[in-house]
């Protein structure tokens, strides 16, 4: 039987990996979702959905929904008990004094409008996503006029239960 050569993964496979690896810590089961952000191949910070310091989770005492109406009229449901996994790891970088200019974030989908906006003050210049956010449209557009770039290993959408 012939041996399979090893292939090392690429950077962004590797800090992708490690993102999946912190989604394990998530307290949401609607998105476990877990962030990397990296500056020249080295880890800043990390982090994952899950609810403020000291505040009861959602895998403990359920989801917190709440509903919004959209200018089209259709109704979305949001679960607003946890931060998300970009908004933890720019929180972390601002607790440890770790500037975020010019890096890049790592996460499993298209980051929704206010983590982009976040993403954006804070000076990260690449976010690579795992997937799509079904409703991430007006994310890439901020981006784009920021010119923040952003790159997806698929083009497959992630769309959640009961949205």
């Amino acid at each position: 039987m012939e041996e399979q050569k090893y292939i090392r993964p690429s950077w962004d496979q590797y800090f992708m990996e490690i993102a999946h690896t912190v989604s394990k810590r998530a307290t949401c089961d609607r998105g476990r979702s877990g962030c990397v952000i990296v500056r020249n191949r080295q880890i800043l910070v990390t982090g994952y959905v899950g609810s403020p310091i000291g505040l009861p989770h959602c895998d403990e005492v359920g989801h917190q929904m709440k509903q919004t109406v959209h200018e089209d009229g259709h109704v979305t449901n949001h679960c607003v008990r946890t931060v998300h996994a970009e908004q933890n790891a720019i929180c972390q970088a601002a607790k440890l004094g770790i500037a975020l200019q010019d890096s890049t974030l790592y996460c499993r989908m298209t980051p929704c409008r206010v983590c982009a906006m976040l993403i954006i003050n804070c000076g990260i210049t690449r976010v690579v996503c795992e997937k799509k956010y079904h409703a991430g449209a007006e994310s890439e557009e901020m981006f784009k006029m920021a010119g923040v770039s952003l790159e997806y290993f698929s083009e497959e959408l992630m769309k959640y239960d009961n949205q």
